[in-house]
């Protein structure tokens, strides 16, 4: 049993488990813990040298940790395909994949290497076409999938207009529809894995507010320092105040992909007032996210723009 903070998780040796964006901040935080739980965690990143380092991170932690790191870049079709390719060739079932990567927020519009507004295509669209090449493997292993929305999701919509923000583009409504979007994702994935049969079960989360690194300088985004945002949630937090910490920012996806009691089709975030931190459960969807009729639109219009289906799941 590995037991940390107001979540203990079950033994996960012998289940293979997938984080996105495991070489810092939450992501790296989650696979750490599942390492420590025993299961065998794959590690997807865009940096090897930061991958490394979190490799060399979480082993100090758990010397034994069974961990392999894979290229990804989640901004870039061709590198998704490239790994869902690889994996379903070694043919090892994952039990439990956590899509958790996300960029936030930069100052300028920028776009994917297959033209997407960035947070749109990085966010949303990578994770929808790595979900659906991991199919297989998904259903071999009976999985669970955490797809990690934010609190931006608890306002605003789909800009179906503009999906990708050519004309008039808002950062934050960007960075809003990009994380209503995986929400919807994850819901509507449940609902078609049940109604297919894949036996995947999938539900959603969020941290709540954490002094991350999503608003920290970035300059690879174009973001020189950081954001008066994140230095005031860094202020809270070391204050217990309001907000949540990187380790309680957690615990709602350790606890939407690993608890027993957690369901499919649900959604986890922090339960202090305001739902920015505190101890995980569940709560109801935002409204954004209760829309069945956007969340069938959007599949189509994804499988449209990424080329891909998860018609290779069916039996």
């Amino acid at each position: 049993m590995a037991h940390d903070d107001d979540l203990t998780i079950d033994d996960l040796t012998g289940k293979r488990a997938m984080v996105t964006g495991a070489s810092d901040g939450i992501g790296l935080g989650i696979a750490t813990r599942l390492a420590g739980a025993g299961a065998e965690v794959v590690m997807p990143v865009r940096n090897p040298r930061k991958g490394e380092a979190a490799v060399a991170q979480i082993r100090e932690r758990h010397p034994h940790a069974k961990l392999s790191l894979e290229d990804l870049d989640l901004s870039s079709l061709a590198s998704v395909a490239a790994l869902g390719e690889k994996l379903r060739a070694e043919g090892a079932p994952i039990h439990l994949l956590v899509n958790n990567a996300g960029v936030m927020t930069p100052p300028d519009r920028q776009t994917t290497a297959d033209g997407f507004e960035l947070q749109f295509g990085t966010n949303h669209l990578g994770h929808f076409a790595l979900t659906a090449h991991l199919l297989p493997l998904l259903k071999a292993g009976r999985a669970r999938v955490t797809s990690q929305t934010s609190v931006a999701a608890r306002s605003g919509a789909i800009n179906w207009n503009d999906l990708h923000w050519e004309h008039s583009y808002d950062g934050m409504a960007a960075y809003r529809q990009s994380k209503i979007a995986v929400g919807l994702f994850g819901l509507e994935l449940s609902r078609r894995s049940t109604a297919a049969g894949w036996d995947i079960t999938s539900n959603i989360s969020h941290p709540g507010v954490a002094p991350t690194n999503l608003l920290a300088a970035r300059p690879e985004i174009g973001r020189a320092k950081d954001t008066t945002g994140v230095r005031l949630i860094r202020w809270f937090s070391a204050r217990g105040l309001i907000v949540g910490t990187v380790d309680s920012a957690q615990l709602p996806a350790l606890m939407a992909a690993t608890s027993a009691q957690a369901k499919d089709g649900a959604f986890y975030g922090p339960r202090w007032p305001g739902h920015v931190g505190g101890p995980p459960g569940e709560q109801k969807p935002w409204k954004p996210l209760r829309d069945n009729e956007s969340a069938s639109r959007l599949w189509k219009v994804s499988q449209e723009l990424t080329g891909v289906t998860f018609a290779c799941a069916t039996p």
